[in-house]
């Protein structure tokens, strides 16, 4: 198989790492995030990357016993990027100094100007100054031997240094967030300067990715894949079954608390458009009578997470065979299983659809989408011939309406849920805003109100409306509809949706709200 040139990513802490990864895979760059006290001489010497970057964090490097890069690295010969942290460790490991406070510290929006001419700076400072976005209390205060500056801020004299010789470069800001907004294209200046290809694409992977399910799985065995419906199993699934055929059995399993119409489409999609072994294992009436009279989000949670994993063990026990069970897992799940600090970290996320059951089962994983990012997953969908408009639907949490009938969950209200939302989402489509949008939704709200419908009083439900954008869902603003998109939107959904007479839109961002109710 193609072996792809690596680069890596030494974390050393900081909350946007995993933007420094995402920036490069969009360049066809094929990198990994390793914890600095993972990354030793040996670790360095084994992973052969052909460029580094250090990622910025929230130690001091004057403090003893702070992180630093592996004594190697700085002959191994490869071009190293250093961002804020990442820059001062390099100062410091050779041979310049860093300082804390004396008012240099900065936060947020600065204005970096440009020095002398530098590769890693092609494209800036065309028009003058360029907009970064800082976040350091340290600063460098003398440089290390053979580095010059390339650029300054209020707040940072350094804040762009090289060793241009040694391919050693260095900025005290994040060119990894939105806030700065030529960080792209220095990072593209980068990894071309290092000389890499762009061969990381998912027509590639795909193809890759094939052979080694193939290889792991073997010429016999069997695998079994727990279907949610989204688009990370889903990918999982034809992915397996383009490796290994029949041998590859899917279980949807059912839980009633999908979106109008889901069901139908996933089974149809599976079953009849990719022709891949599928059981439906229609279960709506066991979910809802266990969730009978329970309004406690978390126990709605693990309730619905518990039947999961019975009903598809169940199910799957009785296929016969089985070696492997399929997971949809991905990179930032991979990334976020192990703290910079090296212990298990508090962030762990656990799927609802399948925790629990390898360890119950006796069953090998394949994860054939551990390396991806969500929006590579996409990418990949499309080349596997998924539909665009399931591949770019918006993200839907895996205990389903549950979460969005905040208080007891009951038919009455799921139905009335899935036709307003089937309502709202119609709107956003009819008007070209669907693919703007991160996630939109309807939710029911514990509460009933008053209204006048003709000559009469009601009393019926009331609905909130919600809409995010986002990149990655770990912040979120609401999205800024128009009041005639609103009023149209509740008009119809109140004369469309029988029980329902009131319409709130939900302007909270993430922080301080979450994207879901629940």
């Amino acid at each position: 198989m193609t072996q792809h040139d690596r680069l890596l990513i030494i974390d050393f802490g900081s909350q946007v790492t995993q933007l420094i990864a995402r920036r490069l895979r969009e360049l066809n760059v094929y990198c990994e995030i390793h914890p600095y006290n993972r990354v030793d001489d040996a670790f360095l010497a084994a992973f052969a990357p052909k460029a580094v970057i250090l990622s910025g964090g929230p130690d001091s490097v004057t403090r003893p016993g702070s992180p630093r890069a592996p004594d190697s690295l700085w002959t191994a010969g490869v071009p190293v990027l250093g961002i804020c942290y990442g820059q001062q460790t390099m100062m410091q490991q050779l041979g310049g100094r860093v300082e804390s406070g004396h008012g240099t510290a900065e936060f947020g929006r600065a204005f970096v100007t440009g020095g002398a001419p530098l590769d890693l700076l092609e494209g800036w400072f065309e028009n003058g100054p360029e907009q970064v976005w800082m976040s350091h209390g340290d600063h460098v205060a003398a440089l290390a031997p053979g580095f010059r500056v390339y650029g300054t801020s209020p707040g940072a004299p350094y804040a762009i240094t090289a060793d241009p010789a040694r391919r050693f470069y260095a900025v005290q800001f994040h060119p990894e967030v939105h806030h700065t907004p030529k960080g792209a294209r220095l990072y593209a200046n980068f990894v071309r300067l290092a000389g890499f290809t762009g061969d990381w694409t998912m027509r590639a992977y795909r193809d890759e990715a094939i052979e080694r399910i193939r290889q792991q799985v073997g010429p016999t065995a069997r695998v079994v894949c727990g279907l949610s419906g989204g688009v990370d199993s889903a990918v999982t699934a034809v992915l397996i079954h383009r490796a290994i055929g029949e041998r590859l059995t899917c279980v949807f399993v059912d839980h009633g608390l999908m979106r109008l119409g889901e069901a139908d489409e996933v089974v149809g999609m599976f079953r009849d458009a990719f022709n891949i072994p599928l059981i439906h294992a229609d279960e709506g009436d066991l979910f809802l009578t266990a969730l009978e009279g329970l309004e406690d989000p978390e126990a709605k949670r693990k309730t619905i997470g518990r039947l999961f994993v019975e009903v598809f063990e169940r199910h799957a026990r009785a296929i016969g065979g089985v070696e492997f069970l399929a997971q949809g897992t991905l990179y930032p799940d991979v990334i976020e299983s192990v703290s910079f600090s090296g212990g298990p970290s508090v962030t762990i996320k656990s799927h609802h659809n399948v925790g629990g059951l390898p360890e119950k089962m006796g069953l090998k994983l394949v994860e054939p989408l551990r390396e991806l990012f969500k929006d590579e997953v996409r990418a990949l969908g499309r080349e596997l011939g998924l539909p665009e408009a399931f591949v770019g639907r918006h993200p839907f949490p895996g205990p389903g309406l549950a979460i969005r009938c905040p208080g007891a969950v009951t038919r009455e209200k799921l139905d009335i849920l899935r036709r307003a939302d089937a309502v709202y989402i119609d709107q956003i489509r009819r008007h070209g805003l669907y693919e703007a949008i991160w996630q939109a939704f309807a939710a029911i709200l514990p509460m009933r109100t008053v209204g006048v419908m003709g000559d009469g009083r009601t009393y019926d439900h009331a609905l909130a409306l919600r809409a995010v954008t986002s990149v990655d869902g770990m912040t979120a603003d609401y999205y800024p509809f128009t009041h005639d998109f609103l009023a149209e939107t509740a008009t119809r959904i109140i004369n469309e949706v029988r029980g329902v007479n009131r319409v709130f839109y939900d302007v909270t961002s993430k922080p301080p709200g979450t994207i879901e109710l629940e």
